[in-house]
């Protein structure tokens, strides 16, 4: 429930509210805003119903909350929120660029990645310690060794960093060598796991489910955010679905969506979503133009060397030229990127 109050009500009229609905075991929002005060109390409606706020001289009107995902939903929170991954701001009028290998290799080759990125204007990098493959005989990451590395290559070349995390044992070490969790697609709905990081407010990437509906994919990010951590964005990365020409079927209909529907960010993984090279930059673009608030794109220092997802990775003179080529696109969708290149 939205529970709006007058123009005129008090900090002690808020207040009075907000204690009324924790004494009745309900979860209460505060939201202060210019105008007007708005306050959220979520739980059992039937208890919301008894507790009569529509009594209260100083409570303008009421709403009920009808979407499922409450706090990530815009009926509660209708402005777009920004995330800050270490210093680059995800969301409102930035848009953000994510690269890097899809598996840490070496320090060598991360850090030869890391300058090519950079220099082509991504802000936060992205790269795997653990790597869940669907064989057992894959290359499964570097673990801990690659989190350090990770750590040493962000701070030479001054780069936020990504990583994916997949066991609740490792969440504090993910946390202090990088900035920002990712959840991946097979972890999507790994509850212990999202409620694990959902108490920390370290900056959490959720990737849709491989065949997940965009209100689970809602929902997994209503379990992070219910337990504490408002810091998530949305990563659509594509389905699987009876097409077998890509890799998966990337879904732009859920960008627009989930825009619509919810304040988080939304991020758009071209690479996994096709899972060709050639395909990367057209749906990149594509993803720009639907609303997307940044791009996680895989790229390597020299993608036949590369011991995961070779067949996607951008070299550095493929990623280079894309990221020339989105500079419209992002003009175009009002948002601010690489002003240095806007004022050529």
């Amino acid at each position: 429930m939205i529970i709006i109050l007058k123009p005129s009500a008090t900090k002690a009229d808020a207040q009075e509210i907000l204690n009324k609905i924790e004494e009745a075991g309900l979860k209460p929002l505060h939201m202060p805003g210019v105008e007007r005060t708005v306050i959220g109390a979520l739980g059992d409606e039937r208890v919301l119903q008894s507790l009569h706020f529509d009594n209260y001289p100083q409570v303008e009107h009421l709403k009920s909350v009808l979407s499922k995902y409450k706090l990530v939903s815009r009926e509660i929170y209708p402005h777009d929120t920004v995330i800050e991954v270490g210093n680059t701001p995800v969301g409102g009028d930035r848009f953000a660029i994510m690269a890097g290998p899809c598996a840490i290799e070496s320090y060598d080759q991360l850090l030869e990645t890391a300058k090519q990125v950079k220099a082509a204007g991504a802000t936060v990098l992205r790269g795997g310690a653990f790597k869940p493959r669907t064989s057992p005989y894959s290359f499964q990451g570097l673990g801990l060794e690659g989190l350090k590395i990770m750590e040493q290559v962000g701070k030479e070349v001054g780069m936020d960093t990504i990583t994916e995390i997949m066991d609740v044992n490792d969440l504090d070490d993910v946390a202090r060598y990088t900035s920002a969790f990712q959840i991946g697609a097979r972890n999507m709905q790994n509850y212990t796991l999202l409620k694990a990081v959902g108490e920390t407010k370290h900056p959490v990437l959720l990737k849709r489910g491989l065949s997940a509906t965009i209100e689970e994919l809602l929902l997994a990010a209503e379990y992070i955010v219910a337990t504490g951590n408002p810091n998530v964005m949305i990563c659509e990365r594509g389905i699987r679905t009876f097409e077998t020409a890509t890799r998966n079927t990337l879904d732009l209909n859920a960008v627009a969506f989930i825009k619509e529907k919810s304040h988080l960010p939304v991020i758009v993984d071209p690479s996994h979503g096709t899972g060709v090279r050639t395909l990367v930059g057209p749906m990149a673009k594509a993803g720009v133009a639907c609303g997307a608030d940044g791009l996680i794109i895989e790229s390597h220092r020299n993608p036949r060397e590369s011991v995961s997802d070779a067949a996607q990775a951008l070299s550095a003179d493929d990623f280079s030229q894309l990221m020339q080529q989105l500079i419209p696109f992002i003009k175009a969708s009002g948002r601010t990127y690489m002003e240095v290149e806007y004022a050529g």
